[in-house]
């Protein structure tokens, strides 16, 4: 009996495992379906989103010029960090539409789009209804290729090619040259002068000479006679004309020169905050950028888009914003003072140089984020912009229109194609 006791809880034990086993792997079972249906939602969530590098970097192009001033990739700013959002959100398509018209899709009580507007103060994002899902899926690109490069370890300042300003009164160093040789070449003329009058001297002091003509010779030259002679007012007369002359020539190539110019502005403005520290991309204010002859002011709308939320700072900066507030909410453009004045007489385009040769802001308009105050970096002459054609290489990459140029031009010169070689100094390009 007391074996029997023994054996009927073993054998009872024995018998519970395989059911203990059987259970778990019935409710493991039960949760298959779920885990391969979001396996293959996420794989054809990731599947939309192109990988090819022309869709990255027109991401790039288009997270830089109209997500950055809100968003980063690995960083919270205004906007939540990007990084795997494509993993977080419901579905691509939702993102499309949220990109297209945020608050379409609260208003609609979608239940995770009331989530991230409540953690995020509820700071409404601005509606892109323009964009193509094409473009929204190269943003996607961008966005899951620098998430699977991960957050960056150190920075490193990017160091932007700027053109030298130079002086204004562009040949005031030519005509200093010219100054200083004359005045060297006098120099010589009057030593040179100096030991003739005493070799002279020398030769009439051995000669029988009548008292008179004794007199001149032997008299000695003082302060006074010396200033009153005929050649050192010919020298001085000659200076100070060669002075008044270079001044006449450097007043006449500064006419129209506005090199430095920083007026004062309605609302106090740094690009040194905005373009700086927050690295707020110049296309997104300056819409016109990319497709127009001028790069356009930003009205107030633009302004409005982050500081609707953002209405604290500095003293200054909170005074400021009120002003922005209120030609907003009162329908009222910002009376901006115009830095960068061309005369009527000359054409220029900004899309042209920025969105077909890749010409950086910086370039013409200077270290633009780091000033408060916004002035004229560059001379912005005909003579500046010719010398800019004459040594700029023409951006041919991925441009097909410039195939047959490349080709011709490879065949008569071996040099890179200047800009200057495609026309860019025939009067007519930039004068009606």
């Amino acid at each position: 009996m007391s074996s029997d006791s023994r054996f009927v809880p073993l054998v009872e034990i024995t018998d519970t495992k395989p059911n203990m086993i059987k259970s778990h792997i019935s409710s493991a079972v039960k949760f298959l379906p779920l885990i391969f249906i979001f396996t293959i939602a996420s794989f054809v969530a990731n599947a939309q989103i192109p990988t090819d590098p022309a869709a990255v970097a027109a991401g790039k192009a288009l997270f830089e010029g109209n997500c950055k001033a809100c968003h980063r990739v690995h960083t919270k700013l205004v906007g939540p960090a990007l990084a795997g959002v494509y993993d977080r959100v419901p579905s691509v398509d939702w993102i499309k539409n949220f990109v297209k018209n945020s608050s379409k899709v609260i208003a609609s009580g979608d239940e995770y789009a009331n989530k991230i507007y409540n953690e995020n103060g509820k700071t409404q994002m601005t509606a892109f209804s323009s964009f193509k899902d094409e473009q929204i899926l190269s943003i996607l690109a961008y966005v899951k290729s620098e998430t699977d490069k991960g957050p960056e370890q150190t920075t490193t300042p990017v160091k932007t090619q700027v053109a030298p300003g130079g002086e204004q009164g562009v040949p005031s160093s030519y005509l200093n040259v010219i100054l200083i040789g004359m005045v060297i070449i006098l120099i010589l003329l009057l030593i040179v002068l100096g030991f003739l009058i005493s070799a002279v001297k020398r030769v009439l002091e051995q000669k029988d000479l009548s008292e008179e003509d004794k007199d001149v010779v032997e008299s000695k030259v003082t302060f006074g006679s010396f200033t009153r002679s005929s050649g050192f007012i010919f020298v001085v007369t000659f200076v100070v004309a060669a002075l008044g002359f270079k001044a006449v020539i450097n007043g006449l190539f500064s006419v129209g020169v506005q090199q430095g110019y920083a007026p004062k502005q309605p609302v106090w403005f740094s690009h040194k905050i905005h373009a700086g520290q927050y690295e707020i991309d110049c296309k997104y204010c300056h819409t016109g950028v990319m497709k127009g002859k001028n790069a356009n002011i930003p009205s107030p709308n633009i302004c409005m888009n982050c500081h609707n939320q953002i209405k604290s700072g500095t003293n200054t900066g909170e005074g400021e914003i009120a002003k922005v507030v209120a030609a907003y909410e009162n329908n009222k453009p910002i009376e901006w003072v115009r830095i960068h004045n061309l005369p009527d007489l000359a054409y220029f385009n900004h899309s042209q140089h920025v969105n077909v040769a890749g010409v950086e802001c910086q370039t013409c308009h200077g270290p633009i984020q780091e000033m408060d105050v916004v002035r004229q970096h560059s001379l912005l002459t005909m003579g500046w912009c010719i010398d800019c054609h004459r040594k700029t290489d023409v951006n041919t990459k991925g441009n097909a229109y410039y195939d047959k140029l490349v080709e011709l031009h490879n065949q008569s010169k071996k040099t890179p194609m200047k800009v200057e070689d495609i026309g860019g100094l025939e009067c007519s390009k930039c004068h009606y």
